[in-house]
């Protein structure tokens, strides 16, 4: 019973050693951050693609390009990135009735949504890509640690060095659990994120080729 006590999660990690419970600390700030992000970008993205699926809709439903001009300069949700960008088009184009000026202020306001769409996502990749390496730089001090305070010892056994060793593992199952779901994540966002790049290039075309049929008709 006691041996089970002690080698319980939180004791384990209250009886760590100084440097190994700064590692752990330093892995779950960086968990809680990556998880903060998760559900943020999820639900952006979530927005994102329902937002463009409904402009979609709008546009190739056959509505007129002044009524959704119109509608679009009212909408200001930051989910409506397809929206703005045929805002940002057909303003220019508007103003001078030149196609690629019109492309270009729909190219601008494309890279514009892009960078915040892929806003966090390093730091995913980077939590991914770090997180096991310092939780195994923990667990090997943590090691180190245990094994010195051996040299005063006459008696080594397992079961006096056991506690130690599992205090550093620790650290190493921290770093897993930090960097496990940060991995999943980063893939699924930059999956959902080059979807999402593909609709905009071919909308910024297709709308492209409209607004060229119809500076040659006037």
């Amino acid at each position: 019973m006691t041996t089970t006590q002690d080698l319980s999660f939180l004791s384990l990690v209250l009886n760590a050693s100084l440097l190994v419970q700064l590692v752990m600390l330093l892995l779950l700030g960086m968990s809680i951050a990556s998880w903060t992000i998760i559900f943020k970008k999820t639900a952006v993205l979530r927005g994102v693609r329902r937002d463009t699926e409904r402009f979609e809709r709008d546009f190739w439903s056959g509505r007129d390009l002044s009524s959704l001009f119109t509608a679009a300069q009212r909408n200001t949700r930051s989910a409506a990135v397809l929206e703005h960008i045929f805002e940002a088009g057909m303003q220019e184009f508007m103003k001078a009735r030149e196609i690629d000026a019109a492309r270009r202020a729909m190219k601008a306001t494309y890279q514009r949504e892009m960078d915040i769409l892929e806003a966090n996502l390093p730091f995913l990749a980077s939590v991914g890509s770090v997180s096991p390496y310092i939780g195994l730089f923990g667990t090997v001090w943590g090691i180190m640690h245990a094994f010195r305070g051996l040299a005063n010892v006459q008696n080594a056994t397992l079961a006096a060095v056991a506690p130690g060793i599992a205090e550093a593992l620790v650290a190493t199952a921290i770093g897993l659990f930090a960097a496990i779901p940060a991995v999943v994540a980063y893939n699924r966002a930059a999956t959902d994120v080059d979807r999402l790049s593909i609709r905009f290039e071919t909308f910024i075309e297709e709308f492209t080729n409209i607004l060229q049929r119809q500076g040659l008709g006037k």
